[in-house]
């Protein structure tokens, strides 16, 4: 996506924005910029972020406290309220690493907070360009937030998945590595492989590893390149069947739905969120190696 197409938060555009879209918004009080972290710790935004970010950890801040579930409508008025965003103002939001940014994206669509925006690129992109950074903690003044309706139509389960499965309406899509894929590993290359007490895939599932969707500054590919890598795999913008992606714990899923849904406007697009770490470790659930 280039810089011409960048527009102003309340546009009925694509809500992925540039790094110099964000720059000239960073002044915007209508704006409020998250950054996403897999780091309980947030060390690396605290060591630097997105002039005027709030930092968070992503279980807190898209999970319910206590239950393995996603936050209601309520619960996240309550968090957007203290980190300064209200129902009008545009959050957006990017991660460390780049798939936390789409899983929040996708979590606060579901708890119905609908102006978002997603910076392209996540921290690789904004730190490659030489772009400012700010240290610390960042304290907003708190503001009220009254929560409209959610909407979790995009979300599935695994009794609706597991019914489904010889379904000819219905295209399963792993977006995990290629070796979790083939039932080598049940975690990425290079981490401390856990996650599932399986090995394997979904029955039926085809694979698409998430990094063909994206560029190495983890930006997005054009809207041509992404339906030719979708292509690869039997996948078209048009074609009505639906599209059920999964990982390991879905955020990298979240990456290919924003892609399928919002840079390629494919509208049948949803998410099994509990993925591989469900999965393989039900008993009597079938898995594919």
């Amino acid at each position: 996506m280039n810089d011409t197409t960048a527009q102003a938060p309340a546009a009925k555009t694509s809500p992925l924005v540039t790094g110099d879209w964000l720059a000239a918004h960073l002044d915007d009080p209508a704006v409020r910029v998250i950054e996403v972290s897999s780091d309980p710790e947030r060390a690396a935004y605290l060591a630097g972020h997105v002039p005027g970010a709030a930092g968070v950890f992503w279980k807190s801040f898209c999970w319910h406290e206590t239950d393995r579930q996603f936050i209601t409508p309520e619960e996240m008025a309550a968090r957007l309220g203290v980190l300064g965003a209200g129902p009008e103002t545009t959050v957006v939001l990017y991660g460390d690493p780049v798939q936390y940014g789409t899983y929040a994206f996708w979590t606060l669509t579901m708890a119905g907070h609908t102006r978002l925006r997603l910076l392209d690129g996540s921290r690789t992109r904004w730190l490659a360009d030489g772009r400012p950074l700010a240290e610390g903690e960042l304290g907003p003044a708190p503001v009220a937030y009254r929560p409209g309706p959610g909407d979790p139509s995009s979300r599935v389960g695994r009794e609706d998945v597991r019914a489904h499965l010889q379904d000819p309406g219905r295209v399963l899509v792993d977006f995990r590595s290629p070796e979790e894929y083939r039932g080598e590993r049940v975690m990425e290359l290079g981490q401390f492989d856990h996650g599932a007490e399986r090995k394997g895939r979904i029955p039926g599932a085809r694979h698409l590893y998430f990094r063909e969707l994206l560029r190495a500054d983890d930006t997005f590919k054009s809207a041509g390149e992404l339906s030719a890598v979708l292509a690869g795999i039997g996948i078209r913008p048009e074609m009505p069947e639906e599209i059920v992606g999964y990982c390991r714990l879905s955020h990298r899923a979240t990456l290919g739905w924003f892609a399928m849904r919002y840079l390629l406007g494919m509208r049948n697009v949803r998410i099994y969120d509990g993925s591989w770490t469900e999965w393989g470790s039900i008993v009597g659930f079938p898995v594919e190696n």
